[in-house]
């Protein structure tokens, strides 16, 4: 399934141009700060795999204040650079390639 051009972002990496999306409200355990922000990369041109990127942050919107960062475009390019080279194929059909970035995530409040 394709990211929509509602809501998401593009980018382009290495003349490559990407869609990319964070959701505007999170999860319920990203709101309880029990699991870390996600996001989620395609191809533009020919979506195929989906990238799923985990960060170590919680989402900006959570229930408890936690401090948090912006998800920034440098970030997304940096995650897409890193999946593309532990063999993500954003162009080829198949189930979503995950990246996790959460080391270092602490749970809020601990």
């Amino acid at each position: 399934m394709a990211i929509g051009r509602k809501g998401s972002r593009r980018l382009v990496v290495d003349g490559t141009a990407y869609r990319w999306r964070l959701r505007r409200r999170p999860t319920y355990d990203q709101a309880l700060c029990g699991t870390p922000c996600t996001y989620a990369v395609q191809d533009e041109a020919t979506p195929g795999t989906t990238l799923v990127v985990t960060t170590s942050q919680p989402h900006a919107n959570n229930w408890f204040g936690a401090p948090s960062s912006p998800v920034l475009p440098s970030d997304v390019s940096a995650a897409i650079t890193s999946a593309l080279a532990q063999g993500w194929h954003p162009t080829r059909p198949g189930s979503p390639f995950h990246l996790d970035q959460s080391d270092g995530f602490v749970r809020f409040p601990p």
